[in-house]
């Protein structure tokens, strides 16, 4: 076994290999603080027949990390939480771009959260360790990499803060990269300037050269074995030259179709054309390869015509967006729609607003309790989008990846839960895509949002940027296409207010990009977006001032969290009582704060006024209109609120002398009384006479005597209510159980 530590951002960090795991192909433990995590590689000793590299990230946060066990029926974790299948992607993203061209292999990565200290995330401890087992194993890879996570609090830079540092930060970014340049960017900010995050990226390359280093030493000390030998596809001199020669100038001409499936059509027929054509010129054995040798022409045929000539296969600049359509209220029952059309890609974007009963609940192992999310962007990307016929099953991790970065975007911008106590959901349905369609979310959420009545602070658009990079020459592609993201260098959202930055994701297909390709496509990724925002303002500038009437309208209200108990009743008893009444949905936090929500107002207002009659506290000098419960011979108890009772006594019912209290009052009938103090106890006084004009000449009547009272020797001037009569729960002005 082989370890190295050192101290990271304040914080001890172990690598280790050699002690777990050592069937795999490599392997290495990483430990942070108290978390700890493996991460096992493993690959196949034969090519895969697929088309396309097969690698698999697995990332498992196991419950037993912070001494959890899983929740509902089934006591094991089941299908990765989105979550898990973020943290996947990032590691994905991140290595990929260093496996050599043409190895097809298989190879997965499996990576096991084994303990949570709910201090350190663990996300960027897992790219680590499988940059170190790649390193270390036979699979031919050109790490090492590391990744960090930057944050910035109180205005200076922190590397890989703690979670409770993140919630008083105003970014959160993981950057992936080697030594000397960045492979890979995730994360969200408070409207942060370009500059701002160009800063970021230089304290993040500092840290990530310091991570290279730790595992290079550790590597130093292992025994590894040799690289695997493999064969990627051969292709002949020769052949090349004749297939290059026969499509070459008929894909030229066929990429610079317009419209996307016209120009795929023609790009196929060129191919298939070509084949029948090489049947009888080529070996037979050279005939499969023709396919490979189109699909590469194509690839050089776009890049250089861009470097060349400075357009793209639509005929567009390289700075240019493409034609911006947008409609709003387009579903009747839907509380706030849009439809977001930018060239050939086109978003549903629907916003639905709910109460806090709707909020998603999360068990997860960085929370010692259950925690709840109010605001979800849910991303849908069907086959028809693309013209494609396929089988419709569960939510892809790219339709999850997609829809965070949307999240993040709007979530920046949204109203305080306080101030909008309301649960949102977004869903984005893409109707048509050629590149472009996460960024389609976020523009048409945002427009979605505003046609909801959701008081955004900004509006938020996205763009994503390209890359055709050769050797020193380079151009930066805005609002890229399907074909332009396939066939490019580079996948560079970016997504923000007029004020700046809320998301950015970067991927790239090379093995890394300096910071001044980098500072040069956010510069231009602003230009674009201001554009965007632009065109979104003429069509919805602000907020709607009214919600949809088929939208829930919300009011909450503070209660004396003793009255809790008193608002939910036995067993839920009295509030469900209350929303079975009204149709209203009520719910409560610990802190006494009730939220009632109702599609009319009129059962709102109603909840609301009973939920204040059972919570209420009586106000001395306020007149109130109550129930007798009973009378005594010194006066009667009145209920002036559901569950508290006061003492109505005998001297303040008139301003006569009344011989007997029943002669005024009666169990059971409704009296309008005025509270007139409240005792060093808490006891209630009430009085009818404050209400009544007093009688001419002002005589009062005389105190009752003691013995009136029936209170006995050393009384209180008969406000003692009998032992007999008291109620269960306590004295008279309390509430009963």
């Amino acid at each position: 076994m082989q370890r190295i530590e050192r101290t990271f951002a304040g914080r001890p960090l172990i690598i280790e290999t050699g002690r777990m795991a050592k069937q795999a192909a490599g392997s290495a433990l990483i430990t942070y603080g108290e978390t700890v995590l493996l991460a096992a590689v493993t690959v196949s000793d034969k090519k895969s027949p697929l088309p396309f590299f097969p690698l698999t990230v697995e990332y498992k946060e196991k419950m037993y990390a912070s001494g959890k066990i899983p929740g509902g029926f089934i006591k094991r974790e089941g299908r990765p939480r989105d979550e898990e299948i973020l943290s996947c992607r990032i590691i994905d993203r991140s290595i990929r771009p260093l496996f050599p061209e043409g190895f097809q292999n298989e190879v997965q990565v499996v990576i096991y959260v084994l303990s949570a200290d709910q201090e350190n995330d663990h996300d960027v401890l897992g790219l680590i360790a499988t940059s170190f087992a790649l390193s270390a194993s036979k699979i031919p890879w050109a790490g090492p990499i590391a990744g960090v996570r930057v944050g910035r609090v109180e205005g200076k830079w922190v590397l890989n803060p703690t979670f409770q540092a993140l919630e008083f930060s105003d970014m959160d970014m993981i950057v992936a990269g080697s030594a000397d340049s960045i492979m890979m960017v995730e994360g969200g900010a408070l409207e942060v300037s370009e500059a701002e995050i160009v800063e970021a990226l230089k304290v993040a390359q500092k840290g990530i050269g310091e991570l290279v280093t730790m595992q290079e030493e550790l590597l130093k000390k292992v025994d590894r074995p040799e690289k695997m030998a493999w064969t990627g596809t051969e292709i002949p001199e020769d052949v090349k030259k004749t297939v290059t020669k026969a499509a070459e100038k008929r894909i030229e001409a066929a990429i610079n179709q317009k419209d996307k499936a016209t120009r795929i059509q023609a790009v196929e027929k060129v191919k298939e054309e070509v084949k029948s054509e090489m049947a009888t010129v080529l070996d037979p054995a050279h005939v499969g390869l023709v396919g490979h040798i189109v699909g590469d022409i194509e690839y050089n045929a776009l890049r250089a015509q861009v470097l060349d000539t400075g357009l793209r296969v639509d005929g567009r600049k390289p700075d240019v967006v493409r034609n911006i359509s947008i409609d709003s209220s387009l579903l009747p029952r839907a509380h706030g729609s849009a439809l977001f059309t930018r060239g050939q890609t086109q978003a549903l974007v629907v916003a639905t607003l709910g109460t806090a009963n709707d909020v998603q609940r999360m068990d997860n192992i960085d929370d010692a309790k259950e925690t709840t999310k109010s605001f979800m962007l849910h991303y849908n990307f069907p086959p028809f989008s693309t013209g494609e016929a396929k089988p419709m099953r569960g939510t892809g991790r790219r339709e999850i990846g997609h829809g965070a970065l949307a999240e993040r975007a709007i979530q920046a911008v949204l109203p305080a839960f306080e101030e909008f106590p309301y649960t949102i959901r977004i869903v984005s349905e893409i109707l048509e895509s050629n590149g472009s369609s996460s960024m389609a979310s976020i523009c048409g959420g945002s427009l979605a949002c505003f046609d909801a009545g959701i008081p955004l602070k900004a509006p938020v658009a996205g763009v994503a940027m390209g890359l055709i990079k050769e050797g020193k020459k380079y151009a930066i592609l805005t609002d890229i296409l399907g074909t332009e993201d396939h066939l490019g260098d580079m996948d560079f959202k970016v997504a923000g207010t007029e004020q700046g930055i809320t998301s950015i994701q970067m991927d790239i297909k090379i093995q890394g990009l300096d910071l001044k390709i980098m500072t040069e496509a956010l510069a231009q990724a602003r230009e674009g977006r201001l554009h965007i925002l632009g065109e979104m303002k003429k069509a919805l500038p602000a907020a709607r001032p009214d919600l949809s009437p088929y939208a829930p309208r919300i009011v909450t209200m503070m209660i004396n969290p003793e009255k809790i108990g008193d608002l939910i009743g036995p067993k839920g008893k009295t509030i469900r009582g209350i929303q079975d009444e009204t149709g209203a949905e009520l719910s409560v936090d610990d802190s006494g704060l009730v939220t009632i929500a109702a599609v009319g107002g009129e059962a709102m207002e109603r909840a609301r006024q009973m939920v204040q009659a059972i919570t209420a506290e009586p106000v001395v000098g306020e007149t109130y209109t109550g129930t007798v419960k009973s009378v005594t011979a010194f006066g009667a108890f009145i209920e002036i609120m559901p569950g508290t009772e006061a003492l109505l006594h005998v001297s303040e019912m008139r301003h006569t002398r009344v011989e007997k209290p029943e002669d005024v009052v009666k169990k059971g009938e409704q009296v309008t009384v005025k509270l007139v103090e409240r005792d060093e106890r808490g006891r209630l006084r009430l009085s009818m006479k404050a209400l009544l004009p007093k009688p001419e000449g002002g005589a009062e009547a005389p105190a009752a005597a003691p013995n009136e009272s029936g209170s006995g020797e050393g009384s209180e001037g008969g406000e003692r209510r009998p032992r007999g009569d008291r109620p269960r729960g306590g004295r008279g002005g309390r509430s009963r159980e």
